[in-house]
């Protein structure tokens, strides 16, 4: 399975690194399909091949052209640490509630599919939509704090949830989107898995899985900024479009064989 997983994480960062979702909304829905792991080993291992992928991202892009905004990305970072702290205690306590793994997982994918549909019909309305710019500290720490919550219950790093919110409340280009993204992912995913670590609450795994995913976020990140290097404003986003349909069938998916498996 240790290939599968590699396979998975992989290609997963591939697509984060290109357009700026991290690969944790790819690597859940996939591995949730394969059964193989409980939920909570998953969304810790798929974390840490999260903050693989985002750490290599963004030294491979400090010298490009395009910069992360540091007047507003940094205080979204800020509130996504915070509310990534507070997703994982959210996530813990519907676990403690519902006492099932598999009912957790399923939530967690009718979330996502809800998600992904409304970011879908937004990217394609977006030109419709008036956008804003946001520079208010604390807007943009309120903001981050959403997203880190959101992202760190889900499992999912970040993903399309920081894109929509970043285009729509700070009127940002494809890339440059894209590059702001991975850093709030950086962050926010370091703060989840540090409040994991600090209150001993890694779940079992083994030390393959961990190393292959990982690995698997380097390459696949390496690669992702390579080839974003390489394409426009205008493919960066029908890339991120087809890739929100893609996850629309593996969330409905999912949810078919959790609910199976709950009831």
């Amino acid at each position: 399975m240790e290939f599968i997983y590699f396979i998975i994480s992989a290609i997963a960062s591939f697509i984060g690194a290109i357009s700026g979702i991290g690969g944790g909304i790819i690597i859940k829905p996939f591995m949730d399909s394969l059964g193989t792991m409980s939920v909570s080993t998953l969304s810790f291992l798929s974390g840490c091949t999260v903050l693989t992928m985002s750490t290599v991202s963004l030294i491979r892009n400090r010298k490009e052209e395009i910069k992360i905004n540091m007047d507003i990305t940094l205080y979204l970072a800020i509130g996504a640490c915070i509310g990534g702290i507070l997703g994982k205690e959210l996530f813990d306590k519907s676990r403690m509630i519902f006492g099932n793994d598999s009912l957790v997982g399923m939530i967690q994918s009718i979330l996502l599919l809800l998600i992904n549909l409304a970011i879908i019909f937004y990217m394609k309305n977006k030109d419709k939509i008036e956008t804003h710019n946001v520079e208010d500290k604390k807007n943009c720490v309120l903001i981050g704090l959403l997203l880190g919550v959101l992202s760190s219950f889900l499992g999912i790093g970040g993903g399309p949830l920081n894109i929509a919110a970043i285009y729509y409340f700070f009127s940002m280009k494809p890339k440059e989107t894209a590059l702001n993204s991975l850093f709030i992912i950086f962050f926010s995913q370091i703060s989840s898995l540090l409040r994991t670590v600090l209150a001993n609450d890694i779940p079992e795994f083994g030390i393959m899985t961990l190393v292959v995913m990982c690995l698997g976020g380097v390459l696949g990140a390496i690669y992702g900024s390579y080839r974003s290097k390489k394409m426009s404003d205008d493919i960066t986003q029908q890339f991120f479009s087809k890739v929100l349909i893609l996850l629309v069938f593996i969330n409905i998916f999912n949810i078919i064989k959790f609910t199976g498996v709950s009831l």
